[in-house]
């Protein structure tokens, strides 16, 4: 199993990840985790309607992700990742999933958030995950739709004083 892409998105799957981010991940699978989407029938079909060409759809609650990943559910699989927020992805990569970078497309503006950039909101308890993300090694980027030019922002999560 690879992990081709892991993306932060607030509205998981939609239209630009569809039409857009899939195409271009060189995924078979794309694996939305999110417990309270994995526990909502009604949204769960709304998404799987959207589902990219040519692809299978995993919308699945962080547990049943990392219980079919440490079983090998997904060993022949190019898998393109997408959560809502980043503690996910260190739980994955705490398991021993491999995750070389994570794209942050947008995320819901907060009071007293951190800003990281006109579209990239987090509180200070998901930036000190980011930080662990990037002292993992895990390249952190923000990129909204693929046409923008991805903008590297490791350096300013490990500067950022909390």
């Amino acid at each position: 199993m690879t992990v081709v892409m892991a993306r932060i998105d607030n509205r998981l799957l939609h239209g630009i990840i569809v039409t857009q981010w899939a195409p271009i991940s060189n995924a078979n699978r794309v694996m939305v985790i999110d417990n309270d989407i994995a526990s909502d029938d009604i949204a769960k079909a709304s998404m799987r309607l959207a589902r990219p060409v040519h692809m299978a759809v995993s919308i699945i609650s962080e547990q049943t992700a990392l219980r079919n990943f440490t079983n090998g559910q997904y060993n022949r699989e190019k898998v393109f990742v997408i959560v809502k927020k980043p503690d996910i992805i260190l739980h994955l990569i705490n398991k021993g999933i491999k995750i070389h970078s994570l794209t942050i497309g947008s995320t819901i503006i907060r009071k007293d958030a951190v800003r990281l950039s006109s579209r990239v909101f987090t509180t200070k308890e998901e930036l000190e995950i980011y930080q662990k993300l990037a002292q993992k090694g895990v390249a952190i980027s923000v990129q909204y739709v693929p046409a923008d030019k991805p903008k590297d922002i490791t350096a300013k999560i490990k500067d950022e004083r909390l």
